[in-house]
């Protein structure tokens, strides 16, 4: 028997074009706000690891001035340049230079903390002399790394790198051990005790004249370059951490005491040429160092500012004052 057809029908050439051009609408709008979506977490990663890195970077810094009894750099205003030294700014792309200054670079540097033992051996790296004291009996070259100023480092802000006299000049000055520790402006350049020669305090004596420094019952018995009176002449230098810029990384370089670098001249193996650095973060666009002055009675400060940028223009800034040796 055969079966007669029904009343059904299907669907006409205008239905379906019709359904076609609603589907692929809806699709379109569908696809628009799924990679909205997409971008929207994109652009929050992106910012979240921006952040990451800012504070990562920033608790290192603080953490390090916190911990570290001597700002080394930047250094007071000195009244015979038309820059400030006391600031120290560095942007990517390049910032002009202020005043007679040649190129603007940004750095922080201080003296290693103690709680830091990076060969174990049970002393702080920081006491080179291992005589439970640090940063006591100062060579001429307070950074016995054989540079004027701080090794590969503008210490003045002028533009240039290692430029000084020589080794002994300290601050890139243009002078040697000008300024002894005595907590005088001796040479003028608005620094204090910045370039003291191998007798610290320039008294002449081993330790400070007519005193028992290390209290063993003689007065004055070591030559005058032994500031500590431990038989040693400028054994105990300062061992300087830096924070410096590297195209838009940030790099912390930290002293080690081993022989890093294979050079065991003119001083033994070890000296302040012997460091590592290590990136602590990525795609900064600004670095700020302000040196703040101490009040009555307080330890100086710093001001730092870290900006990064992410490729989609995101700008992450961190601010922090920290207090020099805050946790000591």
């Amino acid at each position: 028997m055969r079966k007669r057809p029904g009343n059904t029908r299907g669907f006409t050439l205008l239905e379906l074009l019709v359904a076609t051009a609603l589907a692929a609408t809806l699709l379109t709008a569908t696809g628009a706000i799924v990679a909205n979506a997409l971008g929207s977490a994109d652009v929050a990663a992106e910012r979240n690891e921006l952040q990451r890195d800012a504070r990562f970077a920033m608790d290192r810094m603080v953490r390090t001035v916190r911990q570290s009894r001597n700002l080394l750099l930047p250094l007071t205003d000195n009244p015979l340049t038309d820059w400030p030294e006391h600031i120290r700014e560095q942007t990517i792309p390049a910032s002009p230079p202020v005043g007679s200054s040649t190129f603007a670079t940004a750095v922080l540097a201080v003296t290693l903390p103690a709680d830091i033992d990076l060969d174990a051996d049970g002393y702080p790296d920081a006491d080179d002399d291992r005589d439970g004291r640090i940063d006591e009996d100062l060579p001429n070259d307070i950074h016995h790394d054989f540079f004027p100023g701080i090794m590969l480092v503008d210490d003045d802000g002028d533009g240039s790198i290692d430029e000084g006299s020589g080794w002994a000049d300290d601050d890139e000055g243009g002078s040697d051990n000008e300024d002894p520790l005595d907590g005088i402006d001796n040479d003028g350049d608005g620094s204090v005790d910045e370039d003291p020669p191998s007798d610290n305090n320039g008294d002449g004596c081993a330790g400070i004249c007519g005193v028992d420094d290390d209290r063993n019952g003689a007065v004055d018995g070591a030559a005058g370059d032994d500031d500590d009176e431990d038989g040693g002449q400028f054994d105990d230098p300062y061992d300087p951490v830096v924070f410096y810029l590297d195209d838009n990384r940030l790099v912390e370089r930290m002293p080690v005491p081993w022989n890093e670098d294979g050079n065991s001249s003119p001083d033994g193996p070890v000296d302040g040429r012997d460091f590592v650095t290590s990136t602590i973060a990525e795609n900064v666009s600004r670095f700020r160092v302000e040196r703040l002055p101490g009040t009555s009675g307080t330890a100086e400060s710093v001001r730092l500012t870290l900006e990064l940028t992410g490729d989609d223009g995101d700008v992450v800034r961190l601010d922090a004052d920290v207090r020099l040796g805050a946790t000591l």
